[in-house]
């Protein structure tokens, strides 16, 4: 049964989906106290419901000025859908002008597997928007036996879902596969299953390369190789980004 707004031992309003979303996202106002009934009543059925239907999905949360806080029930409850569903979601806006709140949210995020932003009460559109855009992208291309693979922007883990089928599709083409892997305008993974993501699709391919050069201009892109060369059975080598014409002429020698 729903919760009743008017139960007078229980403060009005609490968790109401947000309507009007597109496919795959999910939206939820938080108004007043909280309990553990509002999650059981409204939040986790529309939860488990999307994750039925979809791999990953997009939330958008709105902490209105009226919300007072969560009991101790309702954080139980957080904390059980959240692990439940922890790999589940792409990415999360939350929206609040609350100083604790965004406190809070900006340690949440760090520890998310997926990108967390946050974003002000008059900036619930841009909220939207954020959600519905794509943070990167992955191209691939085939010159001979050399396979590019150029990582742009900040991947998310559909990325690595659109281009696995691709990659085995070219990987099975190719009777000596060398690989590049172009990092030049590569700014990360947005969260730590978009990094896992990555190092499965390097596991499931990792006896098709005979070498690997990575390109790219950063610190952290040579230990990337380094990892690489953990993962793959291949010679691996870093070139940095101002010298991809010698990394093409290595693959090739």
């Amino acid at each position: 049964m729903p919760a009743n707004p008017f139960d007078p031992d229980k403060d009005i309003a609490m968790i109401q989906s947000i309507p009007d979303l597109p496919d795959g996202t999910i939206g939820f106002r938080y108004t007043g106290k909280v309990t553990a009934d509002d999650y059981k009543q409204v939040m986790i059925p529309t939860l488990d419901e999307a994750m039925e239907t979809h791999h990953h999905i997009k939330a958008l949360v709105v902490l209105d000025d009226e919300f007072d806080s969560c009991d101790l029930g309702a954080a139980w409850e957080d904390t059980r859908a959240g692990l439940r569903h922890w790999r589940g979601f792409e990415r999360i806006a939350i929206v609040s002008d609350s100083e604790l709140i965004r406190v809070s949210a900006s340690i949440f995020g760090a520890m998310a597997p997926c990108p967390v932003k946050l974003f002000k009460a008059n900036a619930q559109d841009e909220a939207r928007l954020w959600l519905a855009e794509s943070l990167g992208s992955i191209h691939l291309d085939r010159d001979g036996d050399v396979i590019t693979v150029q990582l742009l922007g900040k991947l998310d883990p559909p990325a690595y879902e659109k281009v696995d089928r691709d990659l085995t599709n070219l990987i099975s083409h190719t009777k000596h596969m060398k690989l590049l892997l172009d990092l030049r305008q590569f700014d990360g993974w947005s969260g730590l299953t978009a990094l896992y993501d990555h190092l499965t699709l390097i596991r499931e391919h990792r006896h098709s390369p005979e070498k690997v050069a990575v390109v790219g201009s950063q610190t952290w892109e040579k230990v990337l190789q380094r990892i690489l060369s953990r993962f793959i059975n291949a010679e691996a080598s870093y070139f940095e980004a101002d010298r991809a014409e010698e990394a093409q002429a290595w693959l090739r020698a």
